[in-house]
Protein backbone atom coordinates (compact mmCIF):
# COMPACT_ATOMS: atom_id res chain seq x y z
CA UNK A 1 0.00 0.00 0.00
CA UNK A 2 1.89 3.26 -1.57
CA UNK A 3 1.77 6.26 1.50
CA UNK A 4 -1.02 8.19 -0.61
CA UNK A 5 -3.29 4.81 -0.26
CA UNK A 6 -2.43 4.87 3.05
CA UNK A 7 -3.46 8.37 3.76
CA UNK A 8 -6.79 8.14 2.01
CA UNK A 9 -8.23 5.29 4.13
CA UNK A 10 -6.79 6.83 7.09
CA UNK A 11 -8.67 10.12 6.51
CA UNK A 12 -11.57 7.98 5.38
CA UNK A 13 -11.31 6.15 8.81
CA UNK A 14 -11.02 9.15 10.47
CA UNK A 15 -14.08 11.03 9.34
CA UNK A 16 -16.30 7.82 10.29
CA UNK A 17 -14.99 6.94 13.42
CA UNK A 18 -12.31 9.40 14.51
CA UNK A 19 -10.53 8.44 17.66
CA UNK A 20 -13.23 5.57 18.61
CA UNK A 21 -11.97 2.19 18.62
CA UNK A 22 -14.72 0.22 15.68
CA UNK A 23 -14.65 -0.83 12.07
CA UNK A 24 -15.94 0.29 8.91
CA UNK A 25 -16.67 -0.91 5.07
CA UNK A 26 -17.78 0.41 1.73
CA UNK A 27 -19.38 -1.42 -1.28
CA UNK A 28 -19.15 1.07 -3.90
CA UNK A 29 -21.17 0.80 -7.22
CA UNK A 30 -23.43 -2.16 -6.20
CA UNK A 31 -26.27 -2.35 -8.65
CA UNK A 32 -29.18 -1.63 -6.33
CA UNK A 33 -31.49 1.91 -6.68
CA UNK A 34 -29.71 4.01 -3.25
CA UNK A 35 -33.91 4.22 -2.22
CA UNK A 36 -34.24 0.84 -2.32
CA UNK A 37 -30.99 -0.01 -0.50
CA UNK A 38 -31.60 2.93 2.11
CA UNK A 39 -35.32 1.23 3.23
CA UNK A 40 -32.79 -1.81 4.09
CA UNK A 41 -30.03 -0.27 5.48
CA UNK A 42 -32.31 1.56 7.78
CA UNK A 43 -33.42 -1.70 9.36
CA UNK A 44 -30.73 -2.70 10.96
CA UNK A 45 -28.70 1.11 12.26
CA UNK A 46 -28.35 0.46 15.95
CA UNK A 47 -28.48 -3.08 16.18
CA UNK A 48 -26.23 -5.58 17.52
CA UNK A 49 -24.35 -6.98 14.94
CA UNK A 50 -25.67 -10.87 15.19
CA UNK A 51 -29.37 -9.81 15.29
CA UNK A 52 -28.91 -7.26 12.23
CA UNK A 53 -27.41 -10.58 10.41
CA UNK A 54 -29.89 -12.42 11.52
CA UNK A 55 -32.02 -9.71 9.62
CA UNK A 56 -30.73 -9.33 6.63
CA UNK A 57 -30.51 -12.55 5.96
CA UNK A 58 -33.97 -13.54 5.92
CA UNK A 59 -34.99 -10.10 4.50
CA UNK A 60 -36.55 -10.66 1.17
CA UNK A 61 -35.02 -7.71 -0.71
CA UNK A 62 -32.55 -8.20 -3.01
CA UNK A 63 -30.64 -5.53 -1.40
CA UNK A 64 -30.18 -7.04 1.28
CA UNK A 65 -27.22 -9.25 -0.14
CA UNK A 66 -24.81 -6.03 -0.93
CA UNK A 67 -25.71 -4.80 3.11
CA UNK A 68 -25.37 -8.32 4.47
CA UNK A 69 -22.14 -8.91 2.77
CA UNK A 70 -20.72 -4.68 3.48
CA UNK A 71 -21.56 -6.01 6.89
CA UNK A 72 -19.49 -8.92 7.38
CA UNK A 73 -17.15 -7.34 5.95
CA UNK A 74 -17.02 -4.63 8.67
CA UNK A 75 -17.08 -7.37 11.28
CA UNK A 76 -14.15 -8.54 9.84
CA UNK A 77 -12.32 -5.47 9.72
CA UNK A 78 -13.09 -4.67 13.66
CA UNK A 79 -11.71 -7.82 14.76
CA UNK A 80 -9.11 -8.39 12.75
CA UNK A 81 -7.67 -4.63 12.47
CA UNK A 82 -8.88 -3.65 16.11
CA UNK A 83 -9.12 -6.58 18.29
CA UNK A 84 -12.25 -6.33 19.22
CA UNK A 85 -14.89 -8.99 20.22
CA UNK A 86 -17.61 -9.80 17.36
CA UNK A 87 -20.50 -10.22 19.99
CA UNK A 88 -19.79 -6.76 21.73
CA UNK A 89 -20.63 -4.92 18.08
CA UNK A 90 -23.37 -2.63 17.19
CA UNK A 91 -23.97 -0.92 13.58
CA UNK A 92 -23.39 2.50 14.80
CA UNK A 93 -23.74 4.05 11.26
CA UNK A 94 -25.10 3.06 8.09
CA UNK A 95 -25.86 5.33 5.14
CA UNK A 96 -25.94 5.09 1.13
CA UNK A 97 -25.00 7.48 -0.83
CA UNK A 98 -26.34 8.07 -4.61
CA UNK A 99 -23.54 6.39 -6.89
CA UNK A 100 -23.21 7.18 -11.10
CA UNK A 101 -26.26 6.56 -13.16
CA UNK A 102 -25.74 4.46 -16.18
CA UNK A 103 -27.73 5.77 -18.91
CA UNK A 104 -29.26 3.60 -21.66
CA UNK A 105 -31.65 4.17 -24.37
CA UNK A 106 -35.19 2.09 -25.11
CA UNK A 107 -36.25 2.04 -28.63
CA UNK A 108 -40.06 2.84 -28.89
CA UNK A 109 -42.68 3.16 -31.43
CA UNK A 110 -42.36 5.58 -34.50
CA UNK A 111 -38.79 5.87 -34.31
CA UNK A 112 -38.58 7.24 -30.69
CA UNK A 113 -36.07 6.65 -28.05
CA UNK A 114 -36.80 6.36 -24.56
CA UNK A 115 -34.00 6.70 -21.43
CA UNK A 116 -33.31 4.40 -18.83
CA UNK A 117 -31.69 5.21 -15.77
CA UNK A 118 -29.77 1.91 -13.89
CA UNK A 119 -28.89 3.70 -10.66
CA UNK A 120 -26.25 2.77 -8.69
CA UNK A 121 -24.88 3.32 -4.56
CA UNK A 122 -22.30 3.64 -2.71
CA UNK A 123 -22.92 1.01 1.00
CA UNK A 124 -21.29 2.74 4.08
CA UNK A 125 -21.53 0.74 7.35
CA UNK A 126 -19.62 1.29 10.89
CA UNK A 127 -19.29 -0.68 13.50
CA UNK A 128 -18.46 -0.48 17.20
CA UNK A 129 -18.11 -1.43 20.35
CA UNK A 130 -21.31 -1.26 22.28
CA UNK A 131 -21.06 1.34 25.15
CA UNK A 132 -22.60 0.10 28.53
CA UNK A 133 -24.41 2.69 30.26
CA UNK A 134 -23.98 3.69 33.88
CA UNK A 135 -27.00 1.36 34.88
CA UNK A 136 -25.39 -1.86 32.72
CA UNK A 137 -27.59 -1.30 29.50
CA UNK A 138 -26.45 -0.31 26.45
CA UNK A 139 -26.82 3.34 25.59
CA UNK A 140 -26.35 2.05 21.61
CA UNK A 141 -29.26 0.47 21.07
CA UNK A 142 -32.25 0.84 19.27
CA UNK A 143 -35.42 2.92 20.38
CA UNK A 144 -38.72 1.51 20.33
CA UNK A 145 -41.19 2.73 18.13
CA UNK A 146 -40.61 5.99 15.81
CA UNK A 147 -39.87 9.41 17.64
CA UNK A 148 -40.62 12.43 15.85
Amino acid sequence: MSVAERRRVSARRDSLLGDEPGGFAVARFCRVTPQKARRIVDLVRGLPVEAALAQLRFAPQAAADDVYKTLQSAVANATTGEGLARDGLVVSKAKVDEGPTLKRFRPRAQGRAFRITKRTSHITIVVTPRVEGPTGTSTKTRTKGRTR
